[in-house]
């Protein structure tokens, strides 16, 4: 009996110090800790002039992103973008009050940080892992738009959610694409300066803030390069 203990204690020890090594390398299985780079893409903007189409109005858009790699499946990303949103109430079916109608077009500037989650271990070392060369992922978080254009301009928060894909072409250049909508809190993002009535609540019907309040999504293609090399070791328990 006392040698059976022996070897169930040192299997059990084994087995534990396997799950350590194993968790312990996720942990740190990144080459290098940081990403920044920029990317180019499309805008397009959802409200009381566009209530259906996603992809309705495609303008320009631009942007920079830094990006803190956590481990292989968690990263921190803050971005930089700007772009051109515009709508028509003459292109939708909608009926407004008198059937008025109305235009924009207005260029937003944002500020964001987002958390993201990889569906697949990204990288294109620790094989023993899993590690991928490619993974999609989807990402959360919180911002700030600021509008120009018209005799009034923007300023509010934004929610941000959306998917992604990132494909480590070679070392340390990653190629990313993905598609975000930016949830406003307020609904006169198509309002000022528009040429026709007033988009503000058009029908003026009282509605809570998760209702009545104009989106805004973003198509953007990245190129990151890796940099700040991971430092951190594996060290084995006392």
């Amino acid at each position: 009996m006392k040698q059976f203990s022996i070897l169930y204690r040192l299997k059990a020890f084994w087995i534990l110090f396997f799950i350590y090594l194993i968790t312990c390398a996720t942990a740190v299985a990144q080459e290098y800790k940081y990403e920044i780079g920029g990317g180019l893409g499309a805008s397009m903007y959802m409200g009381d002039a566009n209530q259906g189409d996603f992809f309705q109005g495609l303008h320009p858009s631009f942007g920079a992103v830094f990006r803190k790699n956590m481990d292989l499946r968690w990263a921190v990303k803050a971005d930089l973008s700007m772009g051109t949103v515009s709508g028509d109430t003459r292109k939708v079916s909608n009926v407004f009050p008198g059937n008025a109608q109305a235009s924009f077009s207005r260029s937003f500037y944002e500020l964001g940080g987002q958390m993201e989650f990889n569906f697949l271990p990204y990288s294109d070392k620790f094989p023993y892992l899993g590690a991928k060369k490619i993974s999609p992922y989807i990402f959360a978080g919180l911002g700030l738009t600021y509008a120009s254009g018209g005799n009034q301009s923007f300023f509010g928060l934004n929610l941000p959610l959306g998917v992604g894909v990132k494909y480590k072409i070679k070392k340390r250049i990653n190629l990313g694409l993905e598609y975000g909508v930016r949830k406003l809190f307020q609904d006169d993002f198509d309002a000022p300066g528009s040429e026709g009535f007033n988009l503000d609540n058009p029908y003026k019907i009282p509605t809570g803030w998760a209702k009545n309040n104009d989106w805004y999504s973003v198509l953007m293609f990245t190129v990151t390069w890796d940099f700040g090399s991971n430092s951190e070791k594996c060290t084995t328990p006392e």
